[in-house]
C-alpha cells in the first residue's frame, strides 16, 4: 500500500502563543454636551446595552476553550465585556498596561467619534494619513503601535504553546495584525464589537489566523 500524504490542519508551531483577540462590546453613545468618564486621560465609558448583549454573546461562543488566562485593559469596556466568559469559567481577569486604546488627547472623552460623524477636516487627515498625530495632544501612531507590540510580546512570551483571551479595542487589533501583516496602517480598523480575531506569535513573529469573526452575533 502506498504511503498516503493528507492536508495538514494548522496548528501552532512549538513555543508559540495563540491569542484570541475580541473587541469589546458596544460602548454608550457619544454626546456633545457630555464628556465621558476619563481614566488616566482616555475616555472610559460603559458599556451600551447591545454592548452588555454582545458580552454575553461573546461568552457563550468561547466558554467551550481552554484559556490560560484572560487579559482586559484598564478601561471598563473590556472589563465588562470579559466578565460573562471569566464567569464561565470561574477565571479571574488580568490587565496588561500595554494594551489600552490609543491616546486621543483632546478628542478623548468621546469627540472624536463626533469629528469623525461630522466629517472634520482634521478627523480627514488623520485618515489620509493614517496617524492620530494631528489631534491636538493624541498619541502618534508610532508610539501605539510601539506599545501594542511591546504588549503583545510580553503576553506571547509568557504563554509558550497556550492559548489566552485578550478583551482589547478596535485600534489596538487593527495595529496588531497591520504589523502581523506588514499592512498600510489602519487596514484593519474597524472590527465589529463583540468580533473575534487570532493572532499567533512564536518569538517576535505574528502570523494572522483569524479577523473579525462575528457568527456569534449573527442572532442579535
Amino acid at each position: 500500500m502506498q504511503t498516503e500524504y493528507r492536508q495538514p490542519r494548522y496548528a501552532p508551531p512549538p513555543g508559540a502563543a495563540d491569542l484570541i483577540l475580541i473587541r469589546h462590546g458596544e460602548s454608550a453613545p457619544a454626546r456633545a454636551d457630555v464628556s465621558f468618564p476619563l481614566k488616566d486621560g482616555h475616555g472610559d465609558p460603559a458599556l451600551h446595552p447591545a454592548g452588555e448583549v454582545q458580552a454575553v454573546a461573546v461568552g457563550q461562543r468561547l466558554k467551550n476553550e481552554a484559556f490560560a488566562e484572560i487579559y482586559v485593559t484598564k478601561l471598563m469596556r473590556t472589563h465588562q465585556t470579559a466578565a460573562p466568559l471569566a464567569a464561565h469559567l470561574g477565571m479571574a481577569v488580568r490587565e496588561n498596561p500595554d494594551l489600552h486604546e490609543v491616546h486621543l488627547g483632546d478628542w478623548d472623552g468621546g469627540l472624536y467619534r463626533i469629528k469623525a460623524a461630522t466629517g472634520d477636516s482634521v478627523y480627514r487627515r488623520v485618515i489620509a494619513e493614517q496617524d492620530w498625530s494631528a489631534i491636538p495632544g493624541a498619541e502618534s501612531r508610532d508610539a501605539f503601535f510601539s506599545r501594542v507590540r511591546r504588549g503583545l510580546l510580553k503576553i506571547a512570551a509568557d504563554h509558550a504553546d497556550e492559548t489566552v483571551a485578550l478583551f482589547v479595542h478596535g485600534g489596538v487589533i487593527g495595529a496588531a495584525l497591520a504589523m502581523a501583516t506588514g499592512s498600510e496602517p489602519f487596514a484593519f480598523l474597524g472590527a465589529a464589537n463583540g468580533s473575534i480575531s487570532r493572532l499567533v506569535i512564536q518569538g517576535e513573529r505574528m502570523v494572522v489566523r483569524g479577523f473579525n469573526e462575528t457568527r456569534h452575533l449573527d442572532h442579535l
